[in-house]
């Protein structure tokens, strides 16, 4: 993240952490891995994997491989609250860098990219295309962001993802700090849709355990709300957790992918288990 060019940046990223994973299981759409399947008489020998016959001593066929490529979408929360610094950098600022290697990824396996920011009273659209030229697009409107306001009431976007019948990835990267369930809302109203939804929740480790050292006061970067920080502490972290568990509750039952963030993690490590994770979902 010390790499101010985006594009580079997420070039490093995925190229330096895929070095030594094996090139076929990378491929497929969807920032998926391939997906395997057991040898059947008749299969095509050109889709077998010699790698996984080498460690398993059976016939693998990658069905993955000859499947049509996605739209990922990418939806960035752009609220003031996302200007929370912490080791070093903003939430922004992290989740513009996680964008933009999971989009290089993503175009490099051959899927169209598209970014949506979801800012004060408006919605930012860069609709989903593959080629060269709008991931040049992709990166700069990531480094255009500027976080203000309130999280926008998603109600009257849902027609803009319910237009495609084909099928597609969402990935939401947030803060969840919302104040009447408008993120709530919109995730319920996207899950209808049947596309496959990854939400990222990024929160720093000072919010996590709650250590603002020299700070008396708290303000809410959205509402300007304040709070001491000494007599909130205990409660703050019982109902931190409490919250915690319920959200991931609510995201299981809508059958939505999701992880939380803690970004003192570097963000090549939590993009490697992420992608880990997937592999052994499929596999």
């Amino acid at each position: 993240m010390a790499i101010k060019d985006l594009s580079l940046a997420a070039k490093r990223t995925i190229d330096g952490f895929m070095i030594g994973i094996n090139s076929s299981t990378i491929k497929g759409p969807g920032l998926e891995f391939s997906q395997y399947r057991s040898y059947q008489p008749g299969d095509d020998l050109r889709w077998l994997d010699w790698k996984m016959y080498a460690r398993s001593d059976r016939y693998y066929i990658r069905e993955s491989e000859i499947e049509t490529s996605i739209s990922v979408r990418f939806l960035i929360d752009a609220s003031n609250s996302m200007n929370h610094a912490d080791n070093g950098y903003t939430k922004i600022e992290y989740a513009r860098y996680m964008a933009a290697s999971l989009g290089y990824l993503a175009n490099k396996q051959g899927d169209a990219v598209g970014l949506y920011v979801f800012r004060d009273g408006e919605l930012f659209a860069l609709p989903s295309r593959k080629d060269p030229q709008h991931m040049s697009r992709f990166f700069f409107q990531l480094e255009q962001i500027r976080p203000d306001g309130k999280f926008t009431d998603p109600v009257q976007y849902k027609h803009i993802f319910s237009g495609e019948q084909k099928r597609e990835l969402l990935i939401f990267i947030t803060d969840f700090h919302e104040r009447n369930g408008e993120i709530s809302r919109m995730l319920e109203a996207l899950s209808t849709l049947r596309h496959e939804i990854i939400v990222f929740q990024l929160m720093g480790k000072n919010e996590l355990d709650m250590e603002f050292g020299g700070y008396d006061m708290l303000e809410d970067l959205e509402t300007g709300e304040r709070i001491a920080v000494n007599s909130a502490r205990k409660e703050y972290k019982d109902k931190l957790q409490q919250y915690l568990a319920a959200l991931r509750m609510q995201m299981l039952d809508k059958n939505i992918f999701y992880r939380l963030v803690n970004m003192v993690q570097p963000l090549d490590q939590v993009l490697r288990d992420f992608l880990n994770q997937r592999l052994k979902s499929i596999v």
